[in-house]
């Protein structure tokens, strides 16, 4: 089983090394932005929305990449103190609530992605991005990651509620 969880997990951080290189590209987009808007009264339509586009990769695929580092919101001060078990029952039901959560709004955010392709989605702005259903791709691609990780970490809990608990001395 961990075997399948180093898998997703390479590549939920193969993916978060792909929103963390979306984050240097739109810090630079912005700056360039600002500097051409300032300097030479210029800012293309193409230009500030590929940056809003940045943000649907940096935030999506960042979810799961959050989780798997464990930076996201959790109730720690209740957590720290329970038994190893019990974290892993915790972690277990989390984790199968995240997965399908994930899955769920994976599925149906395919279906909105599929509408936008076949409707040829474009931006509405004159000299704007064509191709709006790319973008949108992130939506299943980004919660499907989630839950997969969310599948990855209910294998890991379940690998360690399996485990044999560890023999204790006894004193005579």
């Amino acid at each position: 089983m961990m075997a399948i969880v180093s898998r997703i997990e390479a590549l939920v951080e193969a993916l978060g090394a792909l929103a963390r290189g979306c984050v240097l590209l739109l810090v630079l987009l912005v700056s360039f932005d600002v500097l051409m808007r300032y300097l030479f009264d210029l800012s293309p339509v193409a230009l500030q929305e590929l940056e809003w586009y940045l943000i649907s990769p940096i935030a999506l695929l960042g979810i799961a990449y959050t989780l798997k580092h464990r930076q996201d919101v959790r109730v720690d001060f209740l957590y720290e103190k329970f038994a190893l078990k019990t974290k892993a029952a915790v972690d277990l039901f989390s984790g199968l609530a995240t997965a399908a959560i994930g899955f769920y709004i994976a599925h149906l955010a395919f279906k909105y992605t599929l509408q936008s392709y076949a409707i040829g989605e474009g931006s509405p702005d004159p000299g704007g991005l064509p191709y709006r259903f790319l973008i949108k791709a992130f939506l299943p691609l980004g919660f499907g990651l989630l839950g997969l990780q969310g599948v990855a970490d209910s294998l890991r809990a379940l690998c360690l509620l399996l485990q044999p608990a560890p023999a204790r001395e006894v004193r005579a």
